[in-house]
Formats: structure tokens, C-alpha cells, sequence
């Protein structure tokens, strides 16, 4: 009798113990599971960008419109007095967005679209309304070779004519062509030119490539610039920012330097005739007769592409960031915004009428990873951008 009473309860706890240990395989092997599932999905959100509104920030969500998309790396905008966006594309396409989103093809410009090059900055003339004068700056190939050239366009609605050469002595290549043009506060016309791969030419007082020019409305160079010529200032890399605060003080970004070693891209107070260093200088290295930048990006890259002031603050698109940046000139503090939410951004203009920031993306030109419907020109209200 004790016997059969041993062998049932050894039957018993066998049992328990195969069902047991099934159970607990199964959930080991479901835990597994999941965390595997877990890793590979955290894999995909590693290589695979996903769309604007799964990565906006809690505090962002639905902060922004789109106010155009499908375009050919937009390089530049600029606002026109009925409202409107005049709009250029890297491919030489300049189109008109009216008010309610309707984009108008104006012309394709002959620009030599190669590498950085293209149809690159817009500016409208101060008199507008009284003249219908348009800048573009654009790369052109001629027999001697690469150069960027300033045109001025006559514009009434989307017909573009009676262009006159500002400016087209400006070296070029295949990077490093700067591109931004806007009239200051003074009313004269300033363009950023890069160093065009040829870093020395930047000291060169008889080159235009590595300056910051000042010229007037029809090209000539302003009166006291400090050279007696169209340059303004000179030592930058490839500057493609240009802004000025309330004070009237311009202020410029510029790329750093760029492949294993890239870092250092700038924020610059310019003042005429300074020397701000590239290639001699570079980061925070000073020496007698050059000008160090405000601040720098030490080994970080932003690849800063523009420059916009809203108050105390200097807004600039990062490419290489690939986030919106805001600094405040006064307390020194710099912060990101929508950090991997848009890609590559370019453009930041500041409409103040609408106290907004309108910013293109630049995800099509061979250095990012273009989400649906890139590239577009998007607006963001300055409220919900805390500095």
C-alpha cells in the first residue's frame, strides 16, 4: 500500500514538473521573442527615417504646415510684397506659391547645376513695388571656366525679363559657391561667395571667392566699402548665411571644414574690412589681425545654410544637423529644434507679418534620405519655438 501511495505521488510530481517547465519555456520563449521583435524594430528606426509626424516632439505636434512639396532641392525664398513666394530650385527652376499653395512655374534659369552649384539665392529690392526688380545668384560655366554671377530680373507677376549682369566675376567649382544675397538695412546688396575649393584665394583681396561683397542696386561697389571694392570682408570658407539684428550689426554663418575632420562651421559678427581667418585660422585660434567667430561648432557639424534673426535671436538651418537652430546673441545660449524631424534644412526666413518661420529642406541633393513628398518649403509659427 505505501508503495502504490510513492509511486502515485511520484507520478504526480513528474507531471507537474514537465507541465511546469513547458510553461516556462513558453514564456521564455515568447520573452525572447518580443525582445527580439523589440531589437529589430529599433533597428528599422535606426535606418529607416520615419515621417514628420511620428518624430515631431510632444510639445511641437502639429506645429508646422506645409506650405509647398516636390520640389528639386529649393535653395532659397523670398517674400513679395502681395504675399506671394518667389522659390529657386538648385535645378534652375524659379516658381511663384501664392498665397493659397498654388505654384507657378516663372522660368527655367540656365544655371550650371552641378554639385553645390545651381541656382542658388533670391533677394527682392527694397522698392519692389515701384521698380519689380529681382536678384538671383546662379552658377554658370564659360569657356574660361566655373563662376557664380548676381543677375537682376524685372518681375511682373510670373513674367521675368529685361535681366542685367550685377556681378559674375565671382570664381566657382563643383562646392564651396556660398550663394546668399539680401539687401541690408543700408540698401545695398551683400552676397556670401565660398573659397570654390581654392582655400587661399579667400585672403586673395584681388579674388571675390572666400567674401562677404557689399555692391549696390545696379553692381557697383558701395560707397566706403573698406577696399575700394565690392568685398566687404574676407578669410570665410563658404559663409551661406546672412542677417542683421536690431541694431543694424550683420551677422553670417559659414561652413567649417568638412570629411574626416569635419566641425568648426561658424557664427560670425561681420564688420568691414575684418579678416576672419579660413584657411589660416580656424575654431578659436586667434592672432593678431583676424577675427575669431562668435561661437563655433567645435567637432559637431551643423552645416549652417542660412541665417534669420527674430528678436535677440539668430535662427539658421543645419544640414548635416539636420535640425532648426536658435541663438541668442545675448545670453549666448544655442538650441535645436525639430532635431531628425524634416532632414537636411537649408533656407530659414522669418516672415514678420505672420511672425513665422518659413524653412526649406534639401533631403533630394544627394546627401540625405528624401521622405514623401521631399523637398517642400514649410512655415512654423515663432510661438511654439521656446528660447
Amino acid at each position: 500500500m505505501p508503495n502504490r501511495f510513492l509511486f502515485l505521488f511520484l507520478f504526480v510530481f513528474i507531471i507537474f514538473a514537465v507541465v511546469g517547465g513547458v510553461l516556462l519555456f513558453g514564456q521564455d520563449a515568447q520573452e525572447n521573442e518580443q525582445s527580439q521583435n523589440t531589437q529589430e524594430n529599433e533597428q528599422i528606426q535606426d535606418t529607416q527615417r520615419p515621417s514628420t509626424k511620428d518624430v515631431m516632439p510632444k510639445d511641437n505636434v502639429d506645429t508646422y504646415t506645409v506650405i509647398a512639396d516636390n520640389l528639386e532641392i529649393p535653395w532659397d525664398i523670398a517674400f513679395l510684397p502681395d504675399g506671394d513666394i518667389v522659390a529657386t530650385e538648385r535645378n534652375g527652376t524659379l516658381s511663384r506659391i501664392r498665397k493659397d499653395g498654388t505654384r507657378i512655374h516663372i522660368t527655367q534659369v540656365g544655371a550650371h547645376h552641378r554639385g553645390e552649384g545651381g541656382l542658388l539665392g533670391v533677394a527682392i529690392h527694397p522698392l519692389f513695388e515701384e521698380n519689380n526688380y529681382i536678384y538671383l545668384y546662379s552658377t554658370q560655366q564659360i569657356e574660361q571656366g566655373t563662376i557664380n554671377r548676381v543677375e537682376r530680373f524685372t518681375l511682373h507677376d510670373t513674367d521675368l525679363s529685361n535681366n542685367k549682369v550685377i556681378i559674375d566675376t565671382i570664381p566657382g567649382a563643383i562646392y564651396h559657391d556660398g550663394g546668399r544675397i539680401d539687401f541690408g538695412p543700408d540698401g545695398y546688396l551683400y552676397i556670401t561667395t565660398g573659397d570654390a575649393t581654392t582655400p587661399n584665394i579667400s585672403q586673395d583681396r584681388n579674388s571675390l571667392a572666400g567674401k562677404i561683397l557689399r555692391v549696390t542696386d545696379e553692381g557697383a561697389p558701395a560707397p566706403n566699402n573698406p577696399f575700394g571694392s565690392a568685398i566687404f570682408s574676407l578669410g570665410h570658407r563658404n559663409p551661406q548665411g546672412l542677417a542683421w539684428d536690431k541694431d543694424g550689426t550683420l551677422w553670417s554663418t559659414e561652413h567649417g571644414r568638412s570629411g574626416s575632420l569635419s566641425g568648426l562651421d561658424e557664427i560670425n559678427k561681420i564688420q568691414p574690412g575684418t579678416n576672419y581667418g579660413w584657411p589660416l585660422l580656424q575654431g578659436s585660434e586667434t592672432e593678431s589681425g583676424f577675427v575669431a567667430p562668435v561661437l563655433h561648432s567645435g567637432s559637431e557639424t551643423w552645416a549652417p545654410a542660412s541665417a534669420s534673426f527674430v528678436g535677440d535671436t539668430l535662427f539658421f538651418g543645419g544640414l548635416r544637423g539636420s535640425a532648426l537652430y536658435g541663438y541668442n546673441i545675448h545670453t549666448g545660449t544655442l538650441k535645436k529644434f525639430y532635431t531628425d524631424t524634416f532632414g537636411r534644412i537649408r533656407t530659414v526666413r522669418y516672415h514678420e507679418a505672420e511672425n513665422a518661420l518659413y524653412i526649406t529642406t534639401s533631403n533630394r541633393d544627394g546627401r540625405g534620405d528624401p521622405l514623401l513628398g521631399d523637398d517642400k518649403i514649410i512655415k512654423i509659427p515663432v510661438d511654439v519655438l521656446s528660447m
